[in-house]
């Protein structure tokens, strides 16, 4: 396999980075978070499956629109550990004296209907370690 980069800047250039992932014959797609892909999440995995292009994705809301998977950090986690930070600020902490944080959950989630769509059979390995089977 040889990689293709496809940047893509804002919306109205989805359209033309999928042309020419279809030129070059892609086999795949990795779709990295950015507020323009996370946006239009529902018409890049339009996309990808109307080229046929197993998706991977940087959040659980693509494979829930219907891509294929996702691995990337747990929202619920994220607002979770937000929510004492707001209860730390509100009992008088400062904010700049708090810590940045790293995520430190990640979740995997797969689609089987978007899987059984394009033709892929998802390995035993692979659904037992998932966090979460999308049917």
């Amino acid at each position: 396999m040889t990689p293709q980069r496809q940047e893509v800047a804002g919306p109205d250039e989805i359209e033309h980075a999928f042309a020419s992932l279809v030129k070059g014959r892609a086999q795949g797609l990795i779709v990295l978070p950015h507020t323009v892909t996370l946006d239009r999440r529902t018409q890049i995995v339009g996309l990808a499956a109307k080229h046929r292009l197993p998706g991977m994705y940087p959040f659980s809301l693509f494979v829930e629109a219907g891509g294929l998977m996702s691995y990337g950090t747990s929202f619920s986690d994220l607002h979770r550990r937000a929510a004492t930070y707001v209860d730390k600020i509100l009992k008088g902490a400062k904010p700049a004296d708090l810590p940045v944080q790293q995520p430190t959950r990640f979740e995997l989630v797969l689609n089987m209907k978007a899987a059984k769509a394009l033709g892929i059979k998802i390995p035993q390995s692979v659904l037992i370690r998932a966090d979460q089977v999308i049917q």
